[in-house]
């Protein structure tokens, strides 16, 4: 574990080495692909001083070097118009680090650290890179939803040490504590990370302002940390789980149900592809809430499927972005004619995330569907109404940024270089190809 962590630390220094763009990218890449072969399945493993990984964690830690250096190779336009582009590596470094200590993390207050230091990075690259001034409002609006429901989090960590005199991962299954207030302050901060509908207004806000790589870090791996965390405290806290979790799947599938009604009404690609996020974040906290084998396989399924998935939606909404000027559905419309190779990529994304087969996204709405309607069939309404929409606005969008008469006032455009479809590729691969290998899902509780 350490190893890696030395890794991240020593290459920091060489974003500020001039012409080093390309060459940080490639040993991101070599550090992904070294943390791929080092997979070692029994428990927990690699173990060095507070870090040690599960299966759990590794699919995640992965997930985030994955997204981590798609974030520089989408970001092109950075280095091209030398828009700080050292600090901009900097800062992902800083934050591929936050976040693989979060996610190894076996001491639950080291977790809650580097959980709330992931956030710092994330503000700067909303601040530094984002693009309309409103970002600072954006940037205080995620602070703030983020940081009140943390506090009582950290309360519920030193009540834990307190109770047991140990905070480590491992240990605490032994424990199962029925106070109310306890699951409250243990809960909230990673429901309101999710996030779950009513606390999810600072998600379009921060995707719609940020750059692509602060949108594609926030898709894909930061609402991650809350199922992470969820999925982690909920071991001692199973009885009052059963009793008051109702309350929370209700409040998500409604939630999901509303949010794909109002993606229907969007007229900005990425606030569309935002408001999705809370509708796939809904059905994982439905199925996480359950507390059966299928809801906690499958939320983890699910979550690395999204992370892939939403992160190439916003790659490619960038894509337009960056030559036509503007992410509005208004404007954005007949890319068939003007990029035709890139219509493919739409298809092929837009599919997954109405989890169309093969694509891992199927196989985590599957299985959340099972858990669900196993727990109460009742539910079964609002999953079809959910599943239905999902499509309805996935359809929307793919449809009307393709067809269509294309706006007059669009000269030329090229349709797409070497790099972007690549970095599509590297998206749509794992998601589709992971499905084959799915029961590494199954080993990690």
């Amino acid at each position: 574990m350490l190893s890696y962590i030395m890794y991240l630390i020593f290459l920091t220094p060489l974003c500020l080495v001039n012409g080093s763009w390309y060459l940080v990218q490639n040993l991101l890449f070599l550090m992904s692909l070294l943390f791929m072969v080092n997979m070692d399945f029994f428990c927990w493993s690699s173990l060095s001083y507070i870090f040690g990984c599960d299966y759990l964690s590794y699919g995640l830690v992965m997930l985030s070097l994955w997204i981590c250096v798609l974030m520089i190779l989408a970001s092109y336009s950075v280095v091209r118009y030398k828009f700080y582009y050292k600090l901009f590596m900097f800062m992902v470094l800083v934050l591929l680090l936050m976040l693989y200590c979060t996610f190894c993390s076996l001491n639950m207050l080291s977790f809650y650290f580097f959980f709330e230091g992931s956030l710092i990075p994330t503000l700067f690259l909303i601040f530094g890179w984002g693009y309309q001034p409103e970002r600072l409002q954006a940037g205080i609006y995620l602070l703030f939803y983020t940081l009140f429901a943390s506090l009582p989090l950290l309360l519920g960590i030193m009540y834990l040490y307190n109770n047991l005199n140990y905070l480590v991962f491992s240990m605490v299954y032994l424990n199962d504590f029925m106070n109310f207030y306890l699951y409250l302050s243990m809960i909230l901060a990673f429901l309101v990370k999710m996030p779950m509908y009513m606390v999810h207004l600072w998600l379009p806000k921060a995707h719609v302002e940020a750059p692509v790589s602060g949108s594609m870090i926030l898709a894909g791996v930061l609402l991650k940390l809350g199922g992470y965390g969820l999925l982690r405290v909920f071991e001692y806290l199973m009885s009052i789980g059963m009793m008051i979790n109702v309350f929370w799947l209700s409040i998500s599938l409604v939630g999901g149900f509303l949010v794909s009604l109002m993606c229907l009404r969007q007229v900005d690609i990425k606030a569309l592809i935002a408001y999705s996020s809370v509708a796939h974040m809904g059905l994982v906290v439905g199925g996480l809430m359950t507390l059966n084998a299928w809801g906690f396989y499958m939320t983890f399924v699910l979550m690395i499927a999204h992370g892939l998935c939403s992160s190439g939606l916003f790659c490619l909404a960038n894509i337009s972005y960056e030559r036509l000027g503007s992410r509005s559905l208004l404007v954005n419309k007949g890319l068939l004619n003007l990029m035709p190779s890139m219509t493919l990529w739409w298809f092929l994304l837009s599919s997954c995330n109405m989890a169309a087969p093969p694509s891992l996204n199927l196989l985590g709405e599957i299985g959340l569907f099972n858990s669900m309607v196993g727990w109460m069939w009742m539910v079964m309404l609002f999953l079809m109404l959910i599943s239905f929409f999902s499509a309805a606005y996935t359809l929307y969008l793919y449809s009307y940024s393709q067809h269509g008469v294309y706006y007059s006032g669009i000269y030329s455009s090229v349709s797409g270089y070497c790099r972007e479809y690549l970095l599509l590729m590297l998206h749509w691969l794992p998601l589709n190809l992971l499905i084959l290998k799915s029961e590494f899902t199954l080993i990690w509780i």
